[in-house]
């Protein structure tokens, strides 16, 4: 009898344990598939927040199958304790594996809003933008000018989210004064800046950042990464160019970057200032004379005038009759800006042409012309464009 009892046992127990194998496999499976997510969302995981209120938070937004497989591949895969506050997109299909591992390993925020500085040529300005899942565009929210006072409330509340990404964003063509203005002024960060940086030291681009980030620090990233494409671009450089060292070439970059219209263009300007200098011609850019009169210290607001590029102006300014190309033979002293990668290449590879002159067309681009009967027909059409749109303005 009692030996029939144990083999009963002996047979559930097997049993049991078949079952509890099937069942372990079957939820072993489902945390590695594919997941029941049709549409991309955006997750946010709190501070301090727990595995409950994460499975809860998936769940109801039918990114899992199951809750209980979720949290039990979480605790053995030792990643219940180790999840990370911040927004993450979580794409359509992605397996519970897949989510916990988004959620544990931390890092930028994938998703939700992106406040961004943006310092342009012409505006400084806070931008703040969302993502929106389905689409995976960034969607703007707020354009808002730097010296806005006061700030929206709901803008400040979106841009003090602990998981809000941090931009800085910086135009080609923009000079060290403007960038060393909006850092300063840029409250997401720390630390001073005494120092404008020198002139054409800093790279143009997009910058993650942290809340916090000391100012000094970031303006040497900047000048790390303008030192690391010069070097580059100066060791592929076309051979025979009429500059001597990499300081010449963005000097002639910055000019290049605030004249040209567009990335289109920048090889085919840098050869009509090559050009000019094998002909012995003074370069006789409008940039270079505001760059001697401002500094680079905001907008220059007005029309160039005729005292300006006759040098009665920048005669009352100390050293500013140094930057007029219309006065002085060759580069100035210095930058009038800070080029980006793409001038500085195009400065160093220019294009093959014989244009020594190049005006407005009116599309955002310039005619160039190799004679100077060619430009001054081309200005001629120039000065009839700038007619019409001054008769269209002001019907």
């Amino acid at each position: 009898m009692m030996k029939h009892v144990a083999a009963n046992a002996l047979t559930l127990l097997i049993v049991g344990l078949i079952l509890l194998g099937g069942v372990l496999a079957m939820g072993q499976r489902a945390f590695f598939a594919e997941g029941p997510l049709e549409q991309a969302i955006c997750l946010r995981v709190e501070p301090g927040a727990n595995l409950a209120a994460v499975t809860r938070n998936l769940e109801a937004q039918g990114a899992i199958s199951s809750a209980t497989v979720f949290r039990v591949g979480a605790q053995q895969t030792d990643r219940a304790g180790r999840l990370r506050f911040g927004s993450y997109l979580i794409e359509p299909g992605a397996s519970m594996d897949g989510i916990l591992d988004q959620v544990t390993r931390g890092g930028a925020s994938t998703c939700g809003t992106e406040l961004q500085l943006r310092i342009g040529v012409t505006r400084v300005a806070y931008v703040l933008r969302e993502l929106d899942p389905a689409t995976q565009r960034l969607e703007e929210r707020f354009n808002l000018p730097l010296d806005t006072d006061p700030l929206p409330e709901d803008f400040l509340e979106q841009a003090a989210l602990p998981d809000t990404r941090l931009r800085v964003t910086i135009a080609e063509g923009v000079t060290s004064w403007q960038v060393w203005n909006a850092l300063r002024q840029a409250d997401f960060l720390s630390g001073d800046l005494p120092d404008v940086p020198d002139e054409g030291s800093l790279a143009p681009d997009s910058y993650d950042v942290r809340r916090g980030q000391d100012r000094a620090a970031l303006v040497a990233e900047l000048q790390a990464r303008q030192q690391a494409i010069l070097a580059a671009a100066w060791e592929d450089r076309q051979q025979g160019l009429p500059i001597s060292d990499p300081q010449e070439a963005v000097i002639l970059a910055s000019i290049i970057e605030r004249e040209a219209g567009g990335p289109r263009e920048l090889a085919e300007v840098a050869a009509v200032f090559y050009n000019r200098m094998a002909r012995n011609m003074r370069f006789q850019m409008d940039a270079t004379i505001i760059y001697g009169i401002t500094r680079g210290e905001g907008v220059f607001g007005r029309p160039i005038s005729r005292a300006d590029i006759n040098g009665v102006t920048e005669q009352r300014q100390h050293g500013a009759i140094l930057y007029n190309t219309y006065q002085i033979d060759g580069l100035p002293p210095g930058p009038i800006a800070n080029p980006g990668r793409a001038a500085i290449v195009a400065t160093l590879n220019p294009a093959e042409n014989d244009y020594l002159f190049f005006v407005a067309d009116g599309t955002g681009g310039h005619a160039f012309a190799a004679t100077l009967a060619e430009h001054n027909s081309n200005v001629a059409r120039w000065r009839e464009i700038e007619a019409e749109q001054r008769r269209l303005q002001f019907q």
